[in-house]
């Protein structure tokens, strides 16, 4: 249980000044008409305050940065890119950031699950560890210092991936009735099987209809609500952060991690588009391709710069 501070301590005060520094960046749902303040966080707070009152670097972990989506039309291969790498330093830039107000600092643990739901998403489980170990060289070329790479690996070692998913099923993942009735009960959780239904459709080539999709999008909810619960076990003190957008206030703090059109857009299921003004979006590569012209970097394809 996190230790409960009283709001006018030094703790609680120096975790809104943390925690400040994120709202920019909050992905969250709905649009309200101006940004809600720290105050509206009392979880994420309250566990910043936790490591503040013990002298210790706060610690996020965020569940992202899987693999790349197998859909040609949308990414460049199945490696990290300039989305990664724009993404990774900006979560790294956070934590030094953090650690201007806070001098003990901040990491994030990038929790890599992609082997925990590769079969259903037809990613091949060589091209998913390719795709963590690259992350891992990127980081340390580029000083990355206050990012981790966490996955099954970890965990499990070099036991068969059918192996782990299935003891991490086995163990973690909520019964398939409960969550279906959750899908038809809470707008979130339907929000999220939409979101995950849709990826699936676009990112199977051989696609025939959406029942295989739809069937499977409930597999890969079950799986990713078993890798949280693992996490929360193996990291019961850290700030969880999400890719998806959340509500204000809710548990997980939802952000955002490079500039794109939908809430949805991640850098693996994307590439990233240089614009004429300087700035960063991400967009599906078949759309890149119309509005630029491709670059690379270390002898691959890395992202395009707008004409």
């Amino acid at each position: 249980m996190p230790l409960t501070i009283p709001s006018d301590t030094l703790p609680t005060r120096i975790g809104t000044e943390i925690l400040n520094l994120l709202l920019p960046h909050h992905r969250t749902t709905g649009r309200a008409p101006v940004p809600a303040p720290a105050e509206a966080f009392p979880h994420q707070v309250r566990r910043i305050a936790d490591f503040v009152h013990e002298g210790a670097p706060v610690v996020f972990t965020l569940p992202a940065f899987p693999c790349k989506s197998p859909n040609p039309a949308k990414v460049l291969g199945h490696l990290p890119d300039q989305g990664e790498r724009l993404s990774l330093t900006f979560l790294n830039t956070l934590c030094t950031e953090i650690e201007r107000i806070y001098p003990p600092g901040a990491r994030v643990i990038i929790c890599s699950d992609g082997h925990v739901f590769g079969d259903l998403v037809h990613v091949p489980d060589h091209h998913i560890d390719a795709y963590a170990d690259d992350l891992r060289m990127q980081m340390a070329r580029l000083g990355l210092d206050r990012l981790s790479v966490f996955d099954l690996r970890d965990i499990l070692g070099d036991l068969p991936h059918d192996t782990k998913r299935a003891r991490v099923h086995d163990r973690y993942a909520p019964a398939l009735d409960a969550l279906r009735a959750e899908v038809c009960a809470d707008d979130q959780t339907l929000a999220l099987y939409r979101g995950i239904t849709r990826f699936l459709v676009e990112d199977t080539a051989d696609w025939t209809g959406t029942r295989s999709a739809l069937q499977r999008a409930y597999g890969v909810i079950q799986r990713s609500r078993a890798w949280g619960d693992l996490i929360a076990e193996h990291h019961p003190h850290a700030v969880r952060l999400s890719i998806h957008p959340q509500p204000v206030g809710a548990p997980k703090f939802g952000i955002r991690l490079l500039d794109a059109s939908d809430a949805w857009t991640t850098p693996w299921h994307s590439v990233a588009l240089h614009r004429a003004d300087g700035t960063w979006t991400l967009v599906p590569r078949a759309t890149a391709a119309r509005l630029g012209r491709l670059v690379q970097r270390d002898g691959r394809p890395s992202h395009f710069v707008h004409n």
